[in-house]
């Protein structure tokens, strides 16, 4: 299954936070397993998720512009999403690396 393919399923499912607010929110919480940043999200919020993201031993990746992470969950545009289910995060870890068209996915762990 491809990377929008997963995204699209995890928000059907309820495993995604959409949004700054949600993602934090799910980071402070312990419930995020991977987040996701926009190419274009702003560098200050960018700096705000990743030092979030290190605290919590989380992985960040970075893809696609705000409008097409949007659309892979069902949102309007946005910068971050979460993935809140650690089966979810996995599977969409796996398709990121295994298929080369998804060179825009650039998964680190800080």
């Amino acid at each position: 299954m491809s990377v929008g393919g997963w995204l699209g399923l995890a928000r059907r499912a309820g495993a995604v936070a959409v949004g700054s607010a949600a993602v934090r929110e799910a980071l402070r919480a312990r419930r995020a397993y991977l987040v996701l940043l926009a190419t274009d999200a702003s560098a200050g919020q960018r700096q705000k998720l990743e030092v979030l993201s290190a605290r919590s031993s989380v992985p960040v990746g970075v893809c696609g512009d705000r409008a097409s992470l949007g659309a892979a969950v069902g949102a309007p545009p946005t910068a971050v999403v979460a993935l809140t289910r650690r089966s979810f995060a996995a599977k969409l870890l796996e398709a990121l690396r295994a298929d080369p068209r998804e060179n825009v996915f650039a998964v680190h762990r800080r």
